[in-house]
């Protein structure tokens, strides 16, 4: 099942019971995004706001809000389904004679869906706004945290053309609104956006640029998509191939640009790369850190063309889970048949919420002889923008890799630190807060697979393939919690855990204080049931295993801050300081007013909002 836009969606999920309306006049500052982020963490239904304060149109968010919602709008069972129309559309075994040219067919028809087919007349320009008509504050775009440096297009579908090639990309990229016809564009430095207009910089010219909002849900999905850099492929294709019918473009009023015909709004312009660039900032990311201000380019809105009775659709991101985990739930399904073609030893592979996409990959292997796991985790390095991952968890074929508890079990059993952790160094996410260098530090490879004789040190090992994936007789630790844990300095809550964690929050306040920690909670006996202690910041609640995880896989750079102690792998996500040859500016976690948590609170009834997801 295919949509023919975003609206016929939204209908759908109203029939389903899965989007609530409310009329009652609501803020698009902060209040829509605490009542957005109460529902989408506890698996809640959509929400259109139909009364926003200060602007005409309606605001739908949270539509992909869980992974049965993102299944539905790419006309999935679920998404595990994804992998398998992959899988079936790239293998081309057994085509062979005519009885198996025709059994291709199914996948021709996928292939032709592919290339996007331009229209004369679309729905998206139905309202055109020129000149003194722009107005961006009219449309009700979203201040979502406390902090941010103002109202952020959050689900922009950016479009632009390389200037020498010609070749389209879309991308998914924050936007600050700075004027009525100003953005910022957060263009990072890996972004095919970034690339375009330095291109256009040195052919000096401006970049044409396109932004929809809206389109069919295959469509916001594709611009989230990492897609490989094949020619000929772009989002477009692979939202026509997820729609099953080829995607709909009409040229643009004021840009010689191909945009969305189905879109809800689209707003047309130019970034001019000789213009000063401007401060753009904070930003509550999806990290679930603040993104302090930097300079971006800014886009100037030359035209906004929308349907005659648009919605506006808007996300939040911030501390997980939130709606991009499920976006992100279908790359990992849309681009594990690639992985397993040039990593064929991958059964699965997840990417968990608290590990917020790149700080966190699970993969399980079908192992076959010694090292296989770190040729595994250094080839997900080299795949497009896994090379932004920082840690990589290699686990046995069998293991499930979105079960987070049983993940770190089979860590604490099977990985003995410092033999079977590696660090290495590469590119990091440009909003990593905590690397060595600005999008460049150290990265982690832990080998939780069962060890072959030549990975224990025994020199002895199977040969002509005798006895391969088969364990080497390694002797499994037995994790066990002490109830008598030592104080140190700044120590504000630990506990331990079961199964080999031990968590620690932790008031830093001097340089050294968290290595300190570490050698004297690895030399106390209270360390003997443990291998990983977890050395977090003082706002962190250690008897939440996902808080404490998505703090340490923030605020680590592995090669600084994991190392052995004794027995131990002690990981240093406290803050890090200047003292410590810490230059960079550390952010704050994003934390919502009180104020504005108590009104909506008291609001909830009047807001018609179910109080079940309260």
């Amino acid at each position: 099942m295919s949509f023919p836009d975003l609206q016929s969606f939204i209908r759908l999920l109203e029939e389903r019971g899965e989007l609530l309306r409310v009329s009652t006049p609501v803020s698009r500052e902060l209040e829509i995004t605490e009542i957005a982020d109460r529902l989408v963490k506890k698996g809640g239904p959509a929400v259109l706001f139909e009364n926003v304060v200060g602007s005409p149109f309606p605001l739908a968010i949270g539509l992909l809000g869980t992974a049965e919602r993102v299944a539905l709008s790419l006309g999935l069972p679920d998404l595990d389904a994804l992998a398998v129309r992959v899988r079936d559309l790239i293998d081309l075994s057994g085509a062979k004679g005519v009885g198996g040219m025709l059994s291709q067919l199914p996948k021709l028809r996928d292939a032709m869906n592919l290339p996007p087919r331009r229209v004369k007349k679309a729905v998206s320009q139905e309202v055109v706004w020129t000149g003194d008509q722009v107005d961006l504050n009219r449309l009700p775009i979203l201040k979502c945290w406390p902090l941010d440096g103002g109202p952020f297009v959050t689900l922009p579908l950016v479009i632009t053309k390389d200037p020498e090639t010609n070749e389209r990309n879309m991308g998914m990229y924050r936007m600050q609104v700075m004027g009525p016809k100003e953005t910022g564009m957060h263009w990072q430095r890996h972004k095919t956006g970034a690339r375009h207009l330095e291109k256009a910089r040195r052919l000096g010219k401006r970049l044409e640029v396109a932004v929809a909002l809206g389109g069919d849900p295959a469509l916001i999905y594709a611009a989230t998509a990492p897609l490989p850099p094949i020619p000929g492929l772009d989002e477009f294709a692979l939202a026509g191939f997820l729609r099953g019918q080829r995607y709909p473009l009409v040229k643009g009023i004021t840009v010689d640009l191909d945009v969305p015909a189905n879109a809800e709004f689209i707003l047309e312009g130019y970034i001019d790369p000789q213009e000063e660039w401007k401060t753009e900032g904070p930003f509550g990311d999806h990290t679930g850190f603040y993104t302090l201000p930097e300079l971006y380019p800014r886009f100037h809105v030359t035209a906004i063309t929308m349907r005659r009775n648009p919605v506006y659709p808007a996300t939040i991101v911030g501390r997980p889970p939130m709606e991009d985990a499920y976006l992100i739930e279908a790359s990992e399904r849309l681009f594990l048949p690639a992985a397993q073609l040039i990593l064929p030893e991958i059964t699965d592979y997840h990417m968990p919420p608290a590990g917020v996409a790149h700080n966190l990959v699970v993969t399980s292997i079908k192992k076959r002889f010694p090292g296989e796991a770190y040729k595994t985790a250094n080839g997900l390095f080299g795949l497009g923008q896994m090379m932004f991952a920082k840690v990589i968890v290699v686990v046995d074929d069998g293991v499930p890799v979105n079960n987070f508890g049983e993940v770190w079990r089979e860590v604490a059993r099977r990985a003995v630190p410092g033999r079977d952790t590696l660090t290495t160094r590469g590119p990091m996410d440009a909003l990593d807060h905590s690397s060595r260098g600005w999008s460049y530090g150290g990265k982690l490879i832990i080998d939780a697979t069962a060890k072959l004789a030549e990975e224990l040190g025994s020199g002895v090992g199977s040969r002509e393939g005798q006895n391969e994936g088969q364990g080497g007789g390694e002797a499994l630790f037995v994790p066990h919690a002490s109830a008598d844990l030592p104080t140190f300095e700044g120590v504000l809550a630990q506990r331990q855990t079961a199964d080999g964690y031990w968590y620690v929050a932790l008031d830093k306040t001097r340089s050294g204080q968290a290595q300190e920690l570490a050698a004297a909670f690895a030399a106390n006996a209270a360390a003997s049931g443990v291998r990983h202690l977890l050395i977090c910041d003082e706002q962190t609640d250690v008897h939440n295993e996902q808080d404490v995880w998505w703090t340490i896989l923030n605020n680590i750079d592995p090669e600084r801050d994991v190392a052995v102690y004794g027995d131990l792998l002690a990981w240093d996500g406290a803050r890090k300081l200047p003292e410590e040859g810490f230059v960079r500016p550390w952010p704050p976690k994003i934390v919502m007013d009180k104020s504005v948590m108590d009104r909506i609170e008291a609001r909830w009834h009047v807001y018609g909002l179910p109080e079940r997801w309260r």
